[in-house]
């Protein structure tokens, strides 16, 4: 019986558009369903997953309704499981929810780029401390640099501090001395660091202190004890002097530590370890002020209504 040779121009022209929309297929990114278990957190990974009352909200939200966007994350090296790019706080609510797997895009990616990816999607919460932003942006400014050097994944060469820092400064609405300000933050010691987060000592004199050494930061808090004051940006700047000169010493710090400030003469201020006795560990220093004056007001009222008896 003779072959139709329309039937098999046809045959080879199915198999062609098969072919092509299979290599589509594979190329294209798919969402798979992974076990919870399995994803993992990005190295090093810089923002805070807190169980706050926005944690509480997001639990309950992924309890009804499951999680309705994906998370990004990239194939593990040694072949243990993914590493999650975007979607800690999702995972971190849908293992609280109880859920079992989630959905999941893998994509293949070099350390820079997922670096990049990770930090951009994480830019866009609505709170981050000034200790998250600091070690984001300095993860990203390394990985700029890195793709900088390398020509096959930049065409600009990205390689002078400030015009990464301008490159990040753009996706964030900030300069780049402003970026480059940030990650001087991340010299801090830990428990200087933890202080700008809560407030007790302000960005610009942070920065100022983020160049003396790990133990002339150390001498720094001691001062600070003793004083009880936090240092105000040209107190800062007096005590980087100091070091840069190399005429620190304890006594020099505290004596600087020890003026009054102008406009500060009737302040009282209460260490916030002592503070933190008091209150629930989810309230911010805010919320903490805000319930001392509402006491005080409280108490005050009833003093006065026992002073009109």
């Amino acid at each position: 019986m003779p072959i139709d040779s329309g039937n098999l121009a046809l045959k080879g022209l199915d198999e062609l558009f098969s072919t092509e929309e299979k290599r589509q297929e594979e190329q294209s990114e798919q969402v798979q369903q992974i076990p919870i278990d399995e994803l993992h957190p990005f190295t090093n990974h810089p923002f805070k997953v807190v169980d706050d009352e926005a944690m509480t909200r997001t639990v309950e939200s992924i309890a009804q309704f499951g999680v309705l966007a994906p998370l990004i994350a990239r194939p593990r090296p040694d072949g243990d499981g993914y590493e999650i790019i975007s979607g800690h706080r999702r995972q971190f609510a849908a293992k609280m929810a109880g859920l079992e797997t989630l959905p999941v895009i893998v994509r293949d990616m070099d350390d820079d780029a997922a670096t990049i990816l990770m930090v951009d999607s994480n830019l866009q919460r609505e709170h981050i401390s000034p200790s998250e932003r600091a070690f984001a942006y300095k993860m990203k400014l390394d990985a700029l640099k890195n793709q900088g050097a390398r020509s096959d994944l930049t065409s600009r060469q990205v390689v002078g501090k400030l015009e990464a820092a301008d490159v990040i400064g753009k996706t964030t609405d900030e300069s780049g001395r402003q970026v480059q300000r940030y990650v001087r933050l991340t010299n801090l010691i830990p428990e200087l660091l933890n202080m700008v987060d809560e407030k007790m000592i302000s960005f610009n004199p942070a920065v100022e202190l983020s160049y003396l050494s790990p133990e002339q930061q150390q001498e720094m808090i001691k001062a600070m004890d003793d004083t009880q004051n936090a240092p105000s940006v040209s107190q800062a700047k007096r005590i980087k002097e100091l070091a840069q000169i190399g005429q620190f010493t304890s006594d020099a710090v505290v004596a600087i530590m020890g003026e009054e400030k102008k406009g500060e003469l009737d302040t009282v201020t209460i260490k916030n370890d002592i503070l933190r006795k008091y209150f629930p560990r989810s309230y911010t220093p805010r919320q903490m002020e805000e319930k001392i004056i509402q006491l005080l007001d409280a108490w005050q009222k009833k003093r006065q209504r026992g002073n009109e008896r």
